[in-house]
C-alpha cells in the first residue's frame, strides 16, 4: 500500500517569517498567497470607508475598534489574513494583541482588485463564514457596488446587494447609525 505525502501546510509562525517586501501575504488553508501594493482608486475606497466608519462609531457613541490594513488577521494556524478593514465591537470573540488580531472580527471589509476578485469573492468569503465573521463587505469599485453577507447562524445569507446607480445607502448592523451614501463613497 502507498501512503501519499501530507501535503505541507503553513502556520502563523511560518507566516511570520516572510519578508516586508510591500506586498500583501495571506495564508489561506496554509497556502501562501501574495498580491502586489493596491491601486490609487483602491486605497481612496478604502479611506473612506475608514473614515465613514471611525465617523459612525464616534457620532452613535459605539464602542468598537476600527482597523484599515495592514494588520493580520489570524483566524487560526494556517488561516492568516489581511483584509482592507476590520471592525471589532466591545465583547467581540477577536482579541486585539500586541502583533495582531486573533479570532474572527464583526466586520471584514475587502475592496476587489483585479487580482484578488476571485479570492475575496469566493475562498475567503468562505473561510469568512467558517470562522465566524458576524459581516462581509465586498466592494467592487468598476461596478460600484457592495456585497453585503450577513451571518444567519452558522452561515452567511444570500447577499444584500447595494449599488451605486440605485442611490443606496449602506447600512451595518455591526455600528448601527452607520448610513452611508454610495454616491459619497463612489464620488470622484
Amino acid at each position: 500500500m502507498v501512503v501519499a505525502p501530507a501535503l505541507l501546510k503553513l502556520t502563523y509562525e511560518d507566516f511570520l517569517g516572510f519578508p516586508e517586501d510591500g506586498n500583501r501575504h495571506e495564508l489561506l488553508d496554509g497556502d501562501h498567497f501574495v498580491t502586489p501594493a493596491p491601486v490609487p482608486r483602491h486605497q481612496r475606497l478604502v479611506l473612506r470607508l475608514a473614515f465613514a466608519l471611525e465617523a459612525a462609531q464616534r457620532t452613535h457613541r459605539l464602542s468598537a475598534q476600527v482597523f484599515p490594513a495592514p494588520i493580520d488577521v489570524v483566524l487560526s494556524p494556517h488561516d492568516v489574513v489581511e483584509p482592507d478593514l476590520v471592525v471589532l465591537r466591545e465583547g467581540s470573540s477577536a482579541e486585539v494583541t500586541d502583533t495582531c488580531i486573533e479570532g474572527a472580527p464583526d466586520l471584514v471589509i475587502e475592496v476587489l482588485s483585479d487580482g484578488t476578485r476571485k479570492r475575496d469573492e469566493t475562498t475567503k468569503r468562505h473561510l469568512y463564514e467558517r470562522h465566524g465573521v458576524t459581516e462581509y463587505w465586498i466592494v467592487d469599485p468598476v461596478l460600484e457596488s457592495v456585497k453585503v453577507y450577513r451571518r444567519d447562524g452558522d452561515r452567511f445569507a444570500p447577499p444584500l446587494l447595494f449599488e451605486n446607480e440605485a442611490g443606496g445607502v449602506l447600512q451595518t448592523v455591526v455600528l448601527p447609525g452607520l448610513a452611508l451614501e454610495l454616491g459619497e463613497l463612489f464620488g470622484a
